[in-house]
């Protein structure tokens, strides 16, 4: 007879009939004591689900590795399951309720036999706050089990928040086989509800992240009115004490978290800037009563990639994982420490790769193929709390007030370095057409455009078309609704070169977007937006060539007509769903594109 540690009548009787359903030998309940915490690490240890990290050079972390086929999101075995199909919109992989449902009960059967599982109580956001929302998740890996105690508000705490409330998200997760052929990620937002089994990847298993804090979430944003977002949130501070903060949204490959935390370059040193990180990866944004946008980080730690994390890229990041942080697939070295390709400090002269096998640099795969050290997906889970430049307001019920919302692409040609919309609307145009050309490193022919609308596409839990109408409708219920604006530190010269220098750099633009915000710099009106002079761009300290700058603004008329065509057969998927005001804006660009010289 399992004990539970809670008067929640809807919560035992669900923890209850999935134990039928899984048949797991025991249940226990995640506390978010230290004291379980190291029991649970212990016994991680003792199963090889997790390798001991050299305790003097990176205290408190450890190793894991997943199974060859199971490194990433699986996006094709991702569905939202709502009753019709149109809800789910031409986007997203659909499935009917009842057929997800019956097709995941097959695999869940008995799949925690002679296994644990762990029931964790979470909250996405401050316990108690009305930005906030809890999720219970039930699991049979440690490994989640310590993951979320990380990427989450978890334990005690949330479960006497639960005896106040009854709503809360349903989070079923097992890895059963670890079988491809049998894994499934489910969504069922009209149950607030999500399955997930056969993985035991990070994207796929931690609940409380992509799958609650965005899909379901979305589609509770839309019902509530409010966002779910796959923006980073940062705050920058003035020498006076003034901090302003922006939200951003990037797809992936395109530098988000290393702006999360950016360092100022010397150049802007004097000007005593500071950078105060909130968030790197999900905003939730609600309108407050002062009729603005207000935004917090459900999250409480970074899941992020390790493969070009490096004191030059974001040194934040790198301090941030220096201690209690759970890395998965990079190389074990030698000493009990880790690294990546990218990493700090001489390429190893050996070690045990992501795969556990053995590894010397120049190793090369049948095909010719250099056989790396860390998978390119490898990760880290590391505590918000260990960043050097954690906000102040992490924990603060409200959050912090949006004076920006920013998106952003990789183009080689055709965005400039930085534009402001001309109004809401025409910033929620920007947002859906969002897009970023292909690299070397992805899948897909080179340079091919990419749409990643809101950087949203693999996250919206249901039709992206009233998702668009959504944000149309939240401008509309701001009384100061923050400015939009586009960034891309991706143009290339002709010889494929990066023009602009990017990371630390990107400060002198986000001055400029804040300065446009604060009415204090004029622009020159083009026919995509507001784009800076040269001369209210800080560019003290950087020496760019002659001319670079001027590149980097231009705006380019036949790029822009070309890329019509693209956001066209866009738009169109979407049929008579997509709301009208964006074919406006569609016609309207082509207008002013037509008629500037």
């Amino acid at each position: 007879m399992t004990k539970f540690p809670t008067h929640n009548k809807k919560l035992k009787e669900w923890v209850a009939r999935m134990a039928k359903l899984c048949q797991p030998e025991d249940i226990v309940w995640i506390n978010g004591s230290d004291t379980q915490r190291a029991a649970l690490e212990k016994e991680a240890l003792t199963q090889s689900e997790l390798i001991q990290l050299n305790p003097e050079g990176l205290p408190g972390c450890f190793l894991h590795r997943t199974a060859v086929d199971d490194v990433a999101r699986t996006e094709h075995l991702t569905f939202i399951c709502t009753k019709k199909k149109h809800t789910a919109g031409p986007t997203n992989n659909w499935m009917a309720p009842q057929a997800a449902y019956k097709k995941a009960k097959a695999i869940f059967r008995g799949a925690m036999r002679g296994r644990t599982m762990y029931v964790i109580p979470f909250s996405m956001g401050p316990v108690g706050s009305r930005f906030s929302k809890i999720g219970v998740e039930l699991t049979d890996s440690r490994y989640v089990a310590l993951n979320m105690l990380v990427m989450t508000r978890a334990g005690e705490a949330v479960l006497r928040q639960l005896e106040k409330e009854d709503n809360f998200t349903r989070c079923l997760h097992s890895k059963a086989q670890l079988d491809i052929n049998k894994r499934l990620i489910l969504h069922f937002p009209e149950d607030n509800t999500i399955w997930s089994v056969g993985s035991g990847y990070g994207g796929n298993v931690l609940l409380g992240k992509k799958c609650l804090s965005l899909r379901i979430a979305s589609y509770l944003g839309l019902r509530e009115h409010w966002l779910a977002e796959h923006m980073l949130i940062m705050g920058i501070e003035e020498p006076n004490g003034h901090i302003e903060y922006i939200a951003a949204a990037f797809p992936s490959a395109c530098g988000k978290t290393n702006l999360a935390m950016l360092v100022p370059p010397e150049g802007l040193k004097v000007k005593g800037y500071r950078i105060w990180t909130v968030g790197d990866d999900i905003s939730w944004m609600r309108v407050d009563s002062d009729g603005a946008l207000w935004a917090i980080n459900p999250e409480t730690g970074f899941f992020g990639v390790a493969p070009g994390t490096n004191s030059e890229t974001n040194p934040n990041m790198v301090e941030t994982i220096r201690k209690n942080t759970i890395f998965t697939n990079v190389l074990l070295k030698d000493d009990k420490t880790v690294w990546w390709e990218g990493a700090d400090g001489e390429i190893p002269s050996g070690g045990i790769d992501w795969q556990g096998r053995p590894w010397k640099p120049g190793l090369k795969e049948a095909n010719g193929r250099p056989v790396l050290g860390a998978h390119p997906n490898s990760r880290f889970t590391a505590p918000v709390a260990n960043c050097p430049s954690v906000s102040f307001r992490l924990e603060q019920h409200h959050g912090v007030p949006i004076s920006a919302i920013v998106f952003g692409g990789r183009r080689q040609y055709l965005a400039p370095l930085v534009y402001e919309t001309f109004n809401w609307q025409h910033g929620v145009f920007a947002g859906a057409t969002m897009a970023s050309e292909r690299t070397a490193a992805q899948v897909g022919e080179l340079g091919q455009v990419r749409r990643d609308p809101m950087a949203m596409l693999p996250f919206c839990g249901y039709n992206m078309a009233d998702y668009f109408r959504h944000w149309l409708n939240m401008g509309k219920r701001m009384a100061k609704p923050p400015k939009i604006f586009h960034v891309n530190w991706f143009r290339t010269d002709e010889k494929g070169e990066f023009l602009w220098p990017g990371f630390r750099e990107n400060l002198r633009v986000l001055e400029w977007i804040l300065d446009r915000c604060n009415a204090r710099v004029g622009a020159s009106k083009t026919a995509i937006g507001y784009v800076p002079y040269q001369a209210d761009i800080d560019m003290t300290g950087l020496d760019l060539a002659p001319g670079v700058l001027e590149k980097l603004l231009e705006v380019r008329k036949d790029n822009w007509l070309e890329e019509l065509k693209g956001i066209k057969k866009f738009f169109s998927q979407f049929k008579k769903d997509l709301p009208c005001e964006l074919w406006q804006e569609y016609k309207t660009l082509r207008e002013r594109l037509k008629s500037h010289e």
